[in-house]
């Protein structure tokens, strides 16, 4: 197997398969057995539960936050303050988040690798790249994450790292030999041992083979951690092989805090949502996916914040467990998203302070820009949401999935040829390097924005949902110029409330906006009804017109008889 990957034929496939059938029906499992692991915010898959209804299993990880913590616990001080240096330690310092299996579900579901965006009845939204720096704290500025990819990572893998490696045509090495280079052999828990001993038993394991004098020792130790880091969480694999092609970025410690490996996450993010439908599970690190949902669409109630003031932004949330069934959970999410309103501007208050990283990245922010992960090269189209600055949406062009150049198949396993990314995409790497192209409007409405949007995605958002049928769609954008009235009024409120000089002047906007919401309140409800009324009709003169057609049918057979 390719990286290392999971050994044996096709009898240990199937006898996985039972395994997993068992594990799902309850079969040959203790009571205590039953119980749930604690879960951790790795790269997971969504795997298809067997039977009739298809309905999906609990989120699997392959490598847990754990391992990266007692690792980064184990390393002398020297290490910590290097990595500090290159910009990872508020990442590292992150705490796990139990995966939502439902949300993310239903996120895929309505992501569109067309656009690159997602589509909710009220219109696109993305994340962006502030959304990336605030969350999880990684860098979005600086140098791209790109250069060359190879047909083989053999010989970086055994110069760098030290570690043998069995398939030459590979860029993925195996997750258990990393891990015990680093001092973590198993990360299972001993019997009648508590959490607690079990972290400090792994931490101790790694920090015994940790160098603690500067050299090339403890440049292999780093670049070895820094794999495990990127090939896992940062750009991770769906299977249980560490993908390597970060490995000749590696090489020059001193120049690996250049690289804006948060762009990098979101490019690999994106490219991994836009994989088939059947596939379920999101490749990419899909706790800021949940985080992302959490404040942007705060209605849904599928987070619960635990440190208000925490920063990055993930320390502050953890998942609020749902006992209901999965199914059920996924058919009311589907229900929630077709009636929440749009929410723009998350952030507000948030305090750049003590937050360097965000004031690093801002030249990036609000501008449409080519995002960089070697061979995945994809737009960030920060055009679609410009409600998210404060502006009206204009009807814009909606994208469609073209690109300059065939990316080669098969990328996560480098079976390919030998590519420089700087050279064969130049154009983007440029885009790159002027910090993409500002994103302004000067429309005063958006309701030439919303009338596009539902007659381009119409059939696609609305499939399955009880909404009434609006081809030209006119009741979505109403609903769309209503949800904005609402968010105006809301956010004139809270400056009157805030403000007394003015207040005259204040309350004028927000009755007037109030007076905007009714009356686009009143025009939807009456469309709606106009709507209903023209089906019926229709209804009717298709059956009308039924009947004539079998008038003649009818007297001609009369007559022969």
């Amino acid at each position: 197997m390719e990286g290392g990957g999971d050994q044996g034929g096709e009898g240990s496939g199937r006898r996985r398969k039972n395994m997993i059938r068992r594990r799902q029906t309850g079969e040959g499992m203790s009571a205590a057995a039953q119980d749930p692991p604690p879960v951790v915010p790795m790269k997971g898959e969504v795997a298809p539960a067997v039977g009739d209804d298809d309905e999906p299993t609990e989120l699997r990880s392959r490598l847990g936050w754990a391992v990266i913590r007692v690792v980064y616990d184990g390393l002398p001080d020297f290490q910590v303050r290097r990595l500090e240096g290159m910009g990872f330690e508020p990442f590292l310092r992150l705490e796990e988040l139990a995966p939502d299996v439902a949300l993310i579900q239903k996120l895929k579901e309505r992501w569109d690798p067309e656009c690159h965006a997602f589509l909710f009845p009220w219109g696109h939204m993305v994340p962006t790249l502030e959304d990336v720096v605030r969350i999880t704290g990684l860098r979005v500025d600086g140098q791209a994450v790109t250069g060359t990819t190879y047909t083989s990572y053999q010989e970086p893998v055994e110069r760098l790292l030290g570690l043998e490696v069995k398939s030459a045509r590979s860029s993925l090495v195996r997750r258990t030999a990393l891990q015990a280079s680093l001092g973590v052999a198993s990360s299972r828990r001993e019997t009648g041992e508590g959490p607690a001993e079990h972290m400090d038993r792994m931490t101790e394991g790694a920090r015994a083979v940790m160098a603690e004098e500067e050299g090339e020792a403890e440049d292999r130790d780093l670049r070895r951690f820094l794999t495990l880091v990127i090939g896992k969480l940062i750009l991770g694999t769906r299977g249980d092989p560490v993908g390597c092609r970060c490995l000749p970025l590696l090489e020059d410690l001193s120049s690996v805090g250049n690289y804006a490996w948060g762009a990098a996450l979101l490019a690999h993010l994106f490219d991994s949502l836009g994989t088939s439908s059947r596939e379920t599970g999101v490749a990419g690190f899909f706790p800021l996916l949940q985080v992302w949902a959490y404040y942007h669409l705060p209605s849904l109630g599928r987070g619960v914040a635990r440190r208000r003031s925490a920063i990055p932004l993930l320390q502050r949330w953890r998942f609020c467990r749902d006992e209901r069934s999965l199914r059920h959970q996924v058919t009311m999410i589907h229900d929630e998203l077709d009636t929440i309103p749009f929410g723009h501007t998350p952030y507000v208050g948030e305090s750049d302070a003590a937050q360097p990283w965000v004031e690093r990245g801002r030249p990036y922010f609000g501008r449409n820009i080519w995002l960089h992960c070697f061979n995945t090269v994809v737009p960030l189209h920060h055009r679609l949401v410009a409600r998210t600055l404060g502006l009206h949406q204009a009807a814009v062009e909606f994208p469609s999935r073209q690109r300059a150049w065939e990316r080669p198949g098969r990328s996560f396993r480098g079976i390919q040829q030998v590519t420089d990314w700087m050279v064969r995409v130049w154009e983007q790497l440029d885009d790159w390097e002027r910090r993409g192209t500002e994103v302004v409007s000067e429309a005063t409405s958006d309701e030439d924005y919303f009338r596009a949007y539902a007659r381009k995605y119409g059939a696609q958002v609305y499939k399955g949902s009880r909404r009434p049928l609006d081809p030209e769609g006119w009741i979505t954008s109403l609903e769309g110029i209503l949800h904005s009235t609402i968010q105006q009024c809301d956010e004139l409120q809270a400056v009157v409330d805030q403000l007394d000089p003015g207040r005259s002047v204040l309350e004028g906007q927000l009755a007037a906006a109030a007076a905007r919401a009714e009356d686009s309140l009143a025009q939807l409800r009456e469309r709606e009804q106009e709507l209903r009324t023209a089906l019926a009709q229709t209804t009717m003169l298709e059956a009308e017109m039924a009947e004539l057609r079998l008038r003649p049918e009818a007297a001609e057979v009369a007559r022969w008889r």
